[in-house]
């Protein structure tokens, strides 16, 4: 993985001391609260419901055994004792307060994490596919490309000041992990007829209040190219779009409102004009930072079974379902991906506690070379675990309770804050996740549903990407009272869709009956051992809507 040379080192110390003082003097009183907060919003800080909360950026979703222990010490020491992975593979601290702020940034730079560009007008955290130089479908490594864009967008004054956030993804696979049709700019690994590696380019995808999935404008785009590409579309961007309005700021609309043969074809103009030269990509750069994503020393001898192997996956149905659902291919023969679930029975998606991110980060360097992954669905991967090692690993993740089997089904939900800690939330989200999860608490019940994606948002703006879950919950304000609306058929794969809208929406007492009454009637209709999404999509919403509201 990418190791900060002392370039990078000196940007964070350099940061950090200039937002102590900033601290300092928003504490001292000599700076007002509207002068701080941008300030504060780039270094990541947020003032919530009930106290600040820390956003910390996680590149490409990827961390070191130290990091771990880094964001471990922060939880422990400066806020509750936890922290909460993101879907946008940041960790947040909720509880944090202002004056410790500074150290616990100073803290975290000593092992490489910071919270700069994570809020603001800028280019975010740059996300990638989870398996990304571990999936055996896997063109090239995406991270690579996710490293040089960082370093290239980190602190880059014209990409400072834009009209609304900037939200970049870079794909590796054909399948997509990364989710990249729902952000404002994502870059999928392709092939051209020579077999030549290089983009295609997505631009305008985003959720909130108007969802929209991003439009193809490049089919083909060389990977020297890359930088000069991404420039001319935020150019088009800075020039063109809203800066009156908010909510119509996103690139989203204006790709929308211009039409995507018109913004292709002004992108292309401005491409036109920039390519090649300052702007393309240096060779020695690539290899420099391809030379620091090297695989790790595999064992190459390692086997795919052993006895211990065999014996426990024949008769212990716990880790033969943790095999199924949490355990996927490597390229490596012998080697496996383990994913950790942090979705256990009533608990609260994508926390972790200090002890175990202290936990992880010991079994990362025990099992996975010291290498720890996030995911956009708030879990965590062990990349690189011996196929050999699976039974001890699972064996030292369940007294964790980071062992639980339900990668991709119904409990292993995606779900934001909420209003129980965002002041834009206008409901709660995390109780309702609890709550699915108290009632589809059968593990051989959950396994027989099979693939079901469940996702939770406390307000329009959709952090927890409702509008395209499979069965998506979106939590709404009548009156004071909450209520929340249910979509079905969301996807955010290679065949993303957005979700149908159930109907009107229904008190909070009421929705996990709904979900409830919606896996009754898949179950009820489905084919073969069909997926969810592939009984809606053959049968529609009608049977699903009938359901609900002649019971509601």
């Amino acid at each position: 993985m990418y190791r900060y040379d002392s370039y990078d080192q000196k940007i964070l110390d350099q940061r950090v001391e200039q937002f102590r003082d900033q601290v300092r003097r928003r504490i001292a009183g000599e700076l007002t609260e509207e002068e701080f907060r941008p300030l504060r919003l780039r270094n990541g800080l947020y003032l919530q419901l009930h106290a600040y909360m820390l956003r910390i950026a996680v590149p490409y979703g990827t961390l070191s055994a130290d990091q771990m222990r880094g964001l471990a010490h922060v939880a422990r020491r400066y806020d509750k004792g936890f922290g909460h992975f993101t879907t946008r593979t940041n960790m947040q601290f909720h509880w944090i307060k202002l004056e410790d702020v500074p150290d616990a940034l100073a803290d975290l730079a000593k092992v490489q994490l910071h919270g700069i560009q994570t809020s603001g007008n800028s280019v975010r955290n740059i996300t990638a596919d989870h398996w990304a130089g571990i999936a055996p479908d896997e063109i090239e490594d995406p991270r690579i490309w996710c490293e040089i864009v960082r370093q290239w967008t980190t602190l880059h004054p014209e990409f400072s000041w834009l009209p609304r956030k900037f939200k970049i993804a870079i794909g590796g696979s054909p399948h997509d992990r990364a989710a990249l049709r729902i952000h404002d700019l994502a870059f999928q690994m392709r092939r051209n007829d020579a077999g030549e590696a290089g983009f295609e380019v997505m631009v305008g995808g985003g959720l909130g209040r108007t969802p929209i999935l991003a439009k193809t404008i490049r089919e083909f785009l060389p990977k020297r190219h890359l930088f000069s590409y991404i420039e001319a579309v935020l150019r088009v961007y800075n020039q063109l779009g809203r800066r009156d309005n908010m909510w119509k700021a996103r690139i989203k609309i204006l790709v929308h409102e211009l039409g995507t043969e018109k913004f292709r074809e002004l992108v292309e103009a401005e491409w036109e004009q920039i390519k090649g030269g300052a702007l393309e990509v240096p060779e020695s750069e690539v290899a420099r930072i391809a030379a620091q994503f090297t695989p790790p020393p595999y064992d190459a001898d390692a086997p795919t079974f052993t006895p211990e192997f065999d014996a426990l996956r024949l008769n212990d149905v716990g880790f033969a379902r943790w095999l199924k659902t949490n355990v996927a291919g490597h390229k490596q023969p012998g080697h496996a991906i383990v994913t950790v679930s942090l979705k256990p029975e009533g608990g609260t998606p994508g926390d972790i506690t200090a002890e175990q991110m202290d936990a992880v980060a010991e079994l990362a360097e025990r099992y996975s070379f010291g290498e720890i992954r996030l995911t956009h669905t708030q879990n965590v991967v062990l990349p690189h675990v011996r196929r050999a090692d699976l039974p001890a690993l699972w064996r030292a993740l369940s007294p964790l309770g980071l062992a639980v089997p339900n990668i991709g089904l119904a409990t292993d939900i995606i779900a934001c804050p909420g209003l129980d800690y965002c002041s834009l939330a206008n409901a709660r989200s995390i109780p309702i996740a609890q709550q699915i999860t108290r009632r589809f608490n059968d593990l051989a019940r959950v396994h027989d549903i099979g693939e079901l994606k469940i996702k939770i948002s406390g307000c329009i703006n959709a952090c927890g990407h409702h509008h395209v879950g499979h069965i998506g919950i979106l939590g709404v304000d009548k009156n004071g009272e909450e209520f929340y609306q249910i979509t079905l058929g969301g996807s955010e794969d290679e065949n993303a869709r957005l979700g149908t809208i159930l109907g009107a929406a229904l008190p909070a007492g009421k929705v996990v009956d709904a979900v409830e009454t919606i896996v009754e009637t898949f179950l009820a209709l489905r084919r073969d051992g069909e997926r969810f999404l592939d009984t809606y999509r053959r049968i529609g919403i009608a049977p699903f809507k009938e359901r609900i509201y002649a019971t509601a």
